[in-house]
This record gives structure tokens, C-alpha cells and sequence, in this order.
């Protein structure tokens, strides 16, 4: 059973800094079909395990990637639990900004969350390097692979996360990100003194500057009356994101640019995660498992029916452009300087993350 409620009361507004972490398959404790399930099916051998109620927030709202994967990992927790556990979900701003969200992740307010590494770069610095752009590959399955299995992310990044109070549970794409402006952006110097909006994050900004742009964050509350009122020209998300929140209504350019891909990860309290029986563990790990791929499926579903839905609106109709391969090159080729401002700048272990991280990509394309 999942239940959906407004602004509690007795929360308060708590903004600081944004966090998240990521864990694999055998990591913090996650014992996905272990002495509990011995049977492998998702019924921890019919132990029976208290009944509890708790807390999800995501950074969307209804209907959007993130509250349609917590909806469904809450029903996959009910389900598993013989419905002793049921999981009240809350969507964007009903427990405040996305800084309150994650923070209310550490104090135990919340007991999970669903966190976008773009918010937390100046809690840990090395989570800046999802935002380096043209560093994974087209392929969004391949690229889901390299989130599941990677050791730069779910050991290395996330002990870093972990050191800030906030356990993962697993990192996952929602896709592949596009730009939006009130004018076209296919080369390099249509980014000349362009202002373009993004998240909360260092390396994002730096990413932008060396286009050329005037970069300013912005929470995505703000975004739609930002570009309608000319405060910010640009933006950059998920396909999904760019239709559901109607950006293209007062955007005149989409631009297929494939530049990155938006990774978010859902995460825990580590002191309630690690306070709760194995049994109960191992039903938020199978859940956690059984989620990957339908996570994957959901972010597809939505990308593509998005792309149709902007291509049919005639009447905000928007230019679609595809960057050529030539075109992306010019954007690659500068996306380097933000790398090597990420190595020297992007925490104690960022050059040893990225590297890494590069080596198993190049590794799984071969592959």
C-alpha cells in the first residue's frame, strides 16, 4: 500500500547542502537473497518481519521517472513484506527544496530518497564527475551496465557519500540529457555569452564556461518562469523532464545532443538501514535489485514518448536539431578542460575516480 501525503507539520525547512551516495550489489550490507531468503524467490523463507512505516522523497513529481520507480519499489516493499511495511512517498517541494530533502535524508526525517548527484557538489566534491560531459558513451543500456558494476562508483564514490551520513542503494540513469533554447545550440559559439540554467554544481558551471556561456543555477521550480521571463535562455535536461514540466512551450530549439545523461541514485539512512533486522534488509536489497531494470525501462518509456509528443505539439511547435557526429567533436574537445579542472579540483580522490571510472567505460564499450 502506498500513501501519498502533503507538507507534513511537523517538518521543518532544514537547507544546507544536497547529498547522495551509491552502493553495488554487494556493498553496504545488501544481501539480496541471502540467509533469509533461502529459497531465492523474495519471501524471506515466510519470515515474518514487524510492520513499519516510512518515509520516501524524490525530486519530481506525479508521473515523472523518480515517483513512478519510488511508487514502485514502495509497492515491492509492501508486497515482499506480506504488507507489514508500507512506504508513504512525496513528491518534489511537499517536504520543502532539495536541499531540505536531503537533509531531512541525514537526520533520519526521511528514511529514503532519491538524489541527484547535480545538488550535492559541494558536499562531495569527486560526486561532481556525473556532471563531465561527452564522458559516457550514447548507449544508455551500456551506460546502466557501467553504473550497476562500476568499483569507482559504488565503492570509491560512494564511501565518500557515506562519510556524509547517506548510504546508496543503487545509481541509475534517467536518460540522456538534451538542451533547450530560445535560440539554436549546435556549435560551440552559439554558447557565446548564452545564459544557460543548471544545477547547483561547481563542475556544471565550469562545464558551461568553457562553451563560452554565462551559467547561473537555478532550482527547477524556478526554471519555467525563468525561461519565460528571460532570466535564463537555456536549460538542459531528460527528455521526459523537458515535455512534463512543458519547457518546450517556452523554448523555440530542442537540441538531441546526447551531451550527458542524468544520473540519480536512490538512497538511505545509514542508521535506520543498518538499526533494522536482516530479514527487513533483505527485502529493501531484492527490492533495490528488482528495481534496476524496470528503473531502466521506466526512463526509456517516458524519453521516447516525450520526443514524439514535442514533435506533435503544433502550437508550441519546437525546432528539433541532432548534433552530427562532426558537431559533437567541437563540443568534446572542450569538454576536456572541465576534466582536467575536475582532477585538480574535484576532491582528494577525483583523478583516481575518474580514471578509473574512464577504464571501465572503455572497457565495457569493447565489450
Amino acid at each position: 500500500m502506498i500513501k501519498k501525503k502533503g507538507l507534513l507539520a511537523s517538518v521543518m525547512s532544514l537547507g544546507l547542502v544536497l547529498a547522495a551516495c551509491g552502493g553495488d550489489n554487494n556493498e553496504n550490507g545488501n544481501n539480496a537473497g541471502g540467509d533469509n531468503d533461502p529459497d531465492g524467490n523474495g519471501n524471506n523463507g515466510g519470515e515474518q518481519v514487524e510492520a513499519q512505516e516510512w518515509r520516501f522523497v524524490t525530486e519530481e513529481t506525479e508521473g515523472q521517472v523518480q515517483m513512478v520507480y519510488a511508487n514502485e519499489f514502495a509497492d515491492l516493499v509492501n508486497e515482499k513484506s506480506d504488507g507489514q511495511i508500507t512506504i508513504d512517498v512525496y513528491g518534489f517541494g511537499e517536504l520543502g527544496s532539495e536541499v531540505d530533502q536531503v537533509e531531512q535524508l541525514q537526520q533520519g526525517i526521511v528514511e529514503f530518497a532519491i538524489i541527484s548527484p547535480g545538488f550535492t557538489g559541494t558536499l562531495v566534491p569527486e560526486g561532481n564527475i556525473f556532471a563531465l560531459q561527452f564522458l559516457f558513451d550514447d548507449d544508455q543500456e551500456l551506460n546502466q551496465q557501467v553504473l550497476n558494476e562500476s568499483e569507482a562508483i559504488n565503492t570509491h564514490l560512494a564511501e565518500k557519500y557515506e562519510e556524509q551520513g547517506i548510504m546508496p542503494l543503487a545509481f541509475w540513469t534517467e536518460g540522456a540529457m538534451q538542451w533547450t533554447g530560445n535560440s539554436p545550440l549546435q556549435t560551440p559559439d552559439d554558447f557565446q555569452g548564452f545564459q544557460m540554467r543548471t544545477q547547483e554544481s561547481p563542475l556544471i558551471l565550469r562545464s558551461y564556461e568553457a562553451y563560452g556561456a554565462n551559467p547561473t543555477a537555478m532550482s527547477w521550480g524556478e526554471l519555467y518562469t525563468g525561461l519565460q521571463q528571460g532570466a535564463v535562455e537555456g536549460q538542459e535536461n531528460p527528455l521526459f523532464f523537458i515535455e512534463d514540466a512543458n519547457f518546450h512551450e517556452v523554448q523555440d530549439y530542442l537540441t538531441i545532443s546526447n551531451h550527458n545523461m542524468y544520473v540519480t541514485m536512490t538512497t538511505v539512512n545509514p542508521d535506520f538501514y543498518e538499526g533494522l533486522d536482516e530479514a527487513t534488509q533483505n527485502i529493501i536489497d531484492e527490492a533495490i535489485e528488482e528495481m534496476r531494470d524496470r528503473g531502466f525501462d521506466i526512463q526509456q518509456e517516458q524519453n521516447d514518448a516525450a520526443l514524439e509528443l514535442i514533435e506533435e505539439a503544433t502550437d508550441t511547435p519546437t525546432e528539433v536539431i541532432e548534433l552530427t557526429e562532426e558537431e559533437r567533436d567541437e563540443f568534446r574537445e572542450l569538454a576536456g578542460e572541465a576534466r582536467d579542472y575536475f582532477r585538480e579540483n574535484g576532491g582528494d580522490d577525483a583523478e583516481m575516480i575518474l580514471d578509473m571510472l574512464i577504464d571501465e567505460i572503455e572497457e565495457a564499450q569493447g565489450n
